[in-house]
């Protein structure tokens, strides 16, 4: 299949952090507007500021991006370009993830940066997007149900369908928040955590023993423990795996070496998505077109596997379908596909 088909096709993405999906020259002009940075002259050196070695130092690179988004109509500005940069992608539906204890310092409520995140979303025609809430580890607990609190009072207004944990894996187990997990499941929410990506299988196991996860953010590490790999394919629990994401971070060494291809072999329900596009420089054509010449998984079952795991009902579902079939079924009808 040619890579202007993965271009135009209709795609689904469901593991992608909306503050690091912020398109550079939006995030250019936030930085601006809060009196920049001397170290960061100019849009190259943003690019260059945005690179990273590892894991940890991605986590340094987030903090400083994070510092300048200090007002509600920063978030509503990144919701407007991150809408109309995932339409010109071709993206028809994203689950996207905002972390809102990450800007307490700045004196925001959850509340003023989901609605003002929404309000961006909905000023672009068309764009359907659909608001997970990080609920971050690294502060603790605590912080997550004084976070989750908030996000309960205003899901519905916000478009948030369901809650998941980013942040430092390998210091902050899933095991402490599994009652925060037990509020959100009760009240309605859908459930995600970020697991086997900075830390290994223990953390994946903890995610669905601990927390009931529907779906796993990563859980590439799960390879190296064949009873969970075995597990997952048995229930069948997605998995959001973001392939160049986990090369720039360090967790895998290249494409070729990553577990994408295992864990399909195996049987593994796997989507695919970008997580922080604007750090790692990646798009989901790409990842789509380079997972689908390395696995021999179609463009289209990848993007059905992504309908079939996101939290869309099912009659959203069947429509999303219907979209992606007709386009793949002319794809293929096209002399030299």
């Amino acid at each position: 299949m040619s890579p202007n088909a993965y271009r135009l096709a209709p795609k689904v993405e469901l593991h992608l952090h909306l503050e690091g999906a912020i398109p550079l020259d939006t995030l250019w002009s936030i930085v601006q507007r809060h009196g920049g940075d001397p170290g960061v002259p100019d849009r190259d050196a943003l690019v260059a500021k945005l690179a990273y070695r590892d894991f940890a130092h991605f986590i340094e690179a987030w903090t400083w991006m994070t510092g300048f988004l200090r007002t509600p109509e920063d978030f509503r500005v990144a919701g407007a370009a991150v809408a109309a940069s995932l339409l010109e992608q071709g993206i028809v539906y994203a689950e996207a993830s905002i972390s809102p204890s990450d800007y307490a310092a700045h004196g925001m409520s959850v509340e003023e940066i989901a609605v003002a995140v929404r309000t961006g979303i909905d000023s672009v025609p068309g764009a359907r997007i659909s608001l997970i809430v990080d609920l971050v580890r690294d502060p603790g607990p605590e912080r997550a149900h004084a976070t989750l609190d908030s996000v309960l009072g205003i899901a519905d207004d916000a478009g948030i369908v369901g809650v998941t944990i980013g942040g430092s894996e390998q210091d902050h187990p899933p095991g402490p928040f599994a009652g925060v997990y037990r509020r959100a499941r009760d009240a309605g929410l859908h459930l995600s955590a970020h697991a086997g990506e900075a830390a290994g299988p223990s953390s994946v196991w903890s995610a669905i023993r601990d927390l009931g996860v529907e779906r796993i953010g990563h859980g590439v590490r799960s390879v190296e423990d064949p009873q969970l790999l075995a597990y997952l394919v048995e229930h069948q629990i997605p998995l959001e795996v973001c392939p160049t994401s986990n090369i720039r971070t360090g967790v895998v060494s290249d494409l070729e070496s990553h577990p994408v291809r295992q864990l399909i072999a195996a049987g593994a329900r796997v989507t695919i998505s970008t997580d922080d596009p604007t750090f790692f420089h990646c798009n989901l054509t790409d990842e789509l077109r380079l997972v689908s010449e390395l696995t021999g998984v179609s463009g289209h079952d990848l993007t059905t596997a992504a309908i079939a795991a996101s939290w869309l009902d099912t009659r959203q579902q069947a429509d999303l379908r219907r979209i992606v079939d007709d386009y793949w079924q002319a794809a293929d009808d096209l002399p030299g596909s």
